[in-house]
């Protein structure tokens, strides 16, 4: 088909605006998947993304349209996830397209990554055509929702469409407006080939499956390819199209979307951003942003029990197959034994890992309290960094620590604007400024450090303003704090995964909390446990896990108070020597007890 008649687009939307289901609508309207054939979030193929209406995984569609001047168009729908922690598989797949439908819920407005998602299209240089989504719900507003819109955009309210996703109504208008407005694919076809991973995944039979928007160029089946990024050559399995599910094809050229079966077996090989080239006629310059994913939380990850060390080894090698941003490395703990450090994109992306492992392998376990990267100035002046507390060096050999610190967009109604400001003043943040969208919702600007963000921040925000508050959130930069690390000692043996870097100004009164919450958690022994927080070598907090006593005066009724004195003093010597070999274990629910550290009044 003529490049003229392709056409190549993006949903994007925040969570639970209706992007899925105005793709399987789309779907229907275009007769690429028969109505037996037809299912509710019909991309979202895990049963992770169906249960919790969020896209996880983008995926990519082939549609062939009669448009209503009676020409035939190809459309290449190129579907994102919704979340903020998936912005770099937004921007890559945004990159594939030359347009991108902006869905706003008619009774919800603009929201948090409504607006981050516009600001990654604008800077695309894409063609945004603006939907009202829910207009039968009884809580819509789409005339002011379209007047938000026409602020934010520019756009005059009359030109943003009305839409039903879930019923169907205006589907038509969509279609007929992508064909109008978004300008067809450029590129030049006889130029050295170029085409852009935007994702990829992988099959056990094929190797890694990557989705390419092709830029320049076209390749058949038997051309030998090249990745300019990680400079691995290959020759592929299979070409194809999504329409939706992968239908090979002879060639793919400029301007289209469609898979490429590399038969590589790492996804390390084939990463998104990267740039697949000819290797024999090389191209002079790869497409610009690929940049490698850098997790920016981290935890521990270990079995509850030792045997399923080896299974979850397997599991996360599967799992890394089919998400290159997971990072993860083996590591020992005293308290838990042998399990790894896994670096995550941000706390859903941790949930969901969690959950995928616990679902689709059948494990059962347990992580630690979430940490960040510390940057580490040792007074030597040479920099070291650690994604542990575990690992931070002796206090009197560092000049001084570094966090990272993220920029935060709170989007609320005015009403809960004290009772933010409040909860991010408690969070060690920093006003930047107030943006007011219109007469009733404003937009907070505040820089925070990411370890207060990570462990409770997002409950906490929803529920000071009744769920109506979004966030969305950036990296800003490494900053020198006044940090110490905070160790827990257990029967005076410090337990290293229940370690926190934490603010010298927090430090006592967290570690009061933590002591208090880890008294109730350990069992009681035969002798006193006592649990304590320690600052260096200071100790801020103790509390004593009573000891379990046996009745020994129970069998003396009568007789003189000397002989019930001697028993009590023999008991005595034996819990004494049953103390210095006692050894304390700590249960399951002491690490999660980090998690729970919030600032409850």
């Amino acid at each position: 088909m003529k490049r003229e008649n392709i056409r190549n687009f993006s949903i994007i939307a925040h969570v639970d605006h209706g992007k899925s289901t105005l793709a399987d609508r789309l779907l229907q309207q275009t007769h690429t998947v028969s109505d037996r054939e037809m299912q509710e979030q019909l991309l979202d193929g895990m049963e992770l993304e169906r249960e919790r209406g969020v896209t996880i995984k983008a995926s990519a569609v082939r549609m062939n349209y009669l448009a209503q001047n009676g020409e035939q168009f190809i459309i290449n729908l190129i579907d994102t996830p919704g979340h903020v922690d998936f912005t770099y598989e937004v921007s890559r797949a945004l990159q594939a397209c030359e347009g991108a439908v902006l869905v706003v819920d008619a009774s919800q407005g603009i929201e948090a990554q409504t607006l981050s998602n516009i600001y990654l299209a604008l800077e695309q240089d894409l063609e945004i055509i603006p939907v009202v989504n829910k207009i039968d719900l009884p809580a819509a507003q789409p005339d002011d929702v379209s007047k938000e819109m026409e602020d934010l955009l520019g756009i005059a309210a009359e030109d943003v469409l009305r839409i039903s996703a879930k019923s169907g109504l205006g589907i038509e208008k969509v279609l007929e407006r992508v064909i109008q407005d978004v300008p067809p694919p450029g590129g030049d076809e006889n130029a050295p080939l170029r085409a852009l991973v935007f994702d990829s995944h992988y099959d056990s039979y094929k190797g890694v499956i990557a989705y390419v928007r092709v830029v320049d160029g076209s390749f058949k089946k038997q051309d030998l390819l090249h990745l300019m990024a990680t400079r691995t050559t290959f020759e592929p399995i299979e070409i194809g199209v999504f329409s939706p599910n992968m239908k090979p094809i002879d060639t793919l050229s400029a301007g289209e979307v469609g898979y490429i079966a590399t038969g590589l077996k790492t996804i390390r090989e084939c990463r998104v951003g990267d740039t697949i080239t000819a290797a024999q006629q090389k191209a002079d310059a790869p497409l610009p942003g690929y940049a490698q994913v850098k997790p920016m939380v981290f935890a521990g990850v270990y079995p509850t029990d030792n045997d399923d060390y080896d299974d979850l080894r397997d599991a996360m090698e599967k799992l890394q197959l089919n998400d290159a941003s997971l990072t993860y490395e083996p590591e020992t703990s005293q308290a838990l034994n042998f399990g790894f450090r896994v670096g995550f994109l941000g706390l859903f992306h941790m949930e969901i890992v969690q959950e995928r492992l616990e679902r689709e392998y059948d494990l059962d376990i347990l992580a630690t309290a979430p940490s960040v990267e510390y940057q580490i100035i040792k007074r030597d002046g040479t920099m070291l960094t650690i994604d542990s507390p575990a690992h931070l060096p002796d206090e009197s050999v560092v000049e001084e620590i570094r966090e990272p610190w993220m920029k935060i967009q709170i989007y609320s109604p005015q009403d809960f604007i004290g009772p933010i400001m409040d909860l991010c003043i408690k969070k060690r943040g920093e006003y930047i400024t107030t943006e007011y969208l219109d007469a009733t919702r404003v937009i907070l600007h505040y820089q925070i450090p990411l370890s207060e963000l990570i462990v409770d921040f997002y409950d906490r925000l929803k529920s000071v303003s009744r769920g109506y508050a979004s966030l969305d959130y950036q990296f800003e930069e490494y900053r020198a704090g006044d940090l110490i690390k905070l160790d827990l000692l257990v029967n005076n043996e410090p337990v290293d995964a229940l370690a926190l870097i934490v603010h010298r100004d927090d430090a006592y009164h967290k570690g009061q909390k933590l002591v208090s919450k880890l008294k109730d958690l350990i069992p009681q022994q035969m002798f006193p446990v006592p649990i304590q927080a320690a600052t260096g070598k200071r100790v801020i907090s103790r509390a004593n896990v009573k000891a379990l006593r046996k009745d020994v005066l129970a069998k003396c009724y009568g007789g003189d108070i000397t002989r019930k004195k001697k028993l009590l003093e023999k008991q005595k010597k034996g819990k004494k020597r049953m103390k210095m070999i006692g050894q304390v274990e700590v249960p399951q629910e002491a690490f999660m007890a980090l998690l729970s550290l919030g600032d409850e009044d």
